[in-house]
């Protein structure tokens, strides 16, 4: 897209895209630099006269009361700030921490030239990953992801045609572990995943994320694992290696996944913050933790050295240890907040 085009979906997402004289006030940006989501959200909540300044010193956007919009224009294309505005850096307008995508960052704000686009592109898309996550999503997916992502935009893909995607390949993992083809499932599952990736970075780099687009792949995410590994133990009769103890695995597995979430949710509801970034333990196990990606790690290896059999115990006895790691993460959370309101590392000065 043009920067111009860029410019128009952030102040949108912004609640920030009502027509010239319908608002109190305007936001004026320069459409040949490249803006943090971040910075045009910062513009978009001030209330008063503000001036965005780039490290090599110009202004490059400003937020003015409407009455001063011409004379702002002008001195905006000159690269100066309105006589009354409060010129502000990006990390005095966005702070380093981004919540949502639980990392510390610095906003960018690039200039815009033909000998930037690739460094433009990198870092967009740098952007737009998460910071704590498990480890394969974080070491695995990024450069193969960032390309995937390149070829969708430039396709006109949609993010939701991605999740579409990924969705039939949950059903066909799904089939293939029941029917005990579990290295075919394998090549689907990872396939999954990766499309999982590909699908939120799609969305946020073009900036066509939506409602129904984020709780149609959260939706996916959350419900889909317990049936695989169900789906797994199935199958194991299929290879001649039932399990003497299926239920008891598919117990442990299912009963600890659902309480995993639970425990996440209460973390939330009782503290404020996600368990995974309140210190740095906690977002180093989330990479290990027994979610969908850990747990495929510890069954493609137990496929590789054909005992699909003793993988899923893995899974059942890792899914449970794991349920008892983040029951002491509350417990400590909760004598902790004694002393004030807990706070991410990431959001904390270093």
């Amino acid at each position: 897209m043009t920067s111009a085009e860029r410019i128009q979906r952030q102040l949108k997402r912004a609640n920030a895209d009502a027509m010239v004289g319908a608002a109190d006030r305007s936001i004026l940006l320069r459409a040949d630099w490249i803006f943090d989501e971040a910075l045009v959200r910062g513009l978009a909540r001030s209330t008063s006269d503000v001036a965005l300044r780039a490290p090599e010193g110009d202004i490059v956007a400003v937020s003015v009361g409407a009455a001063g919009t011409p004379d702002a224009l002008a001195l905006l294309a000159a690269g100066k700030a309105p006589a009354d505005a409060h010129e502000v850096s990006a990390v005095e307008i966005a702070d380093n921490y981004n919540d949502k995508l639980r990392k510390r960052e610095p906003p960018y704000l690039l200039r815009l030239t033909e000998d930037n686009l690739p460094a433009i592109e990198r870092r967009t898309f740098a952007g737009a990953y998460k910071g704590v996550t498990d480890l394969v999503t974080l070491y695995a997916w990024p450069r193969p992801a960032r390309y995937v992502t390149k070829v969708c935009a430039n396709a006109g893909i949609t993010p939701n045609q991605v999740t579409s995607l990924s969705l039939v390949m949950v059903l066909a993992a799904m089939w293939a572990f029941w029917t005990g083809h579990y290295a075919w499932g394998l090549v689907a599952a990872w396939i999954m995943t990766f499309l999982d990736t590909v699908d939120g970075k799609l969305a946020r780099v073009t900036l066509r994320s939506s409602r129904f687009g984020d709780f149609f792949d959260h939706s996916i995410d959350l419900v889909h694992p317990p049936f695989w590994w169900w789906a797994w133990i199935v199958g194991l009769p299929a290879v001649g290696l039932p399990l003497q103890y299926a239920t008891a695995a598919l117990v442990a597995i299912v009963a600890g996944y659902i309480l995993q979430r639970v425990e996440e949710g209460v973390f939330i509801a009782c503290f404020g913050i996600e368990m995974h970034v309140w210190r740095r333990f906690d977002s180093w196990f989330r990479l290990i933790t027994a979610r969908r990606n850990p747990n495929l790690l510890l069954l493609t290896a137990s496929v590789i050295g054909s005992r699909p059999d003793i993988g899923i115990y893995a899974v059942a006895i890792w899914t449970v240890l794991c349920l008892g790691v983040h029951a002491v993460q509350l417990v400590q959370a909760a004598a902790a907040k004694r002393g004030g309101a807990l706070r991410s590392w990431l959001a904390s000065p270093q």
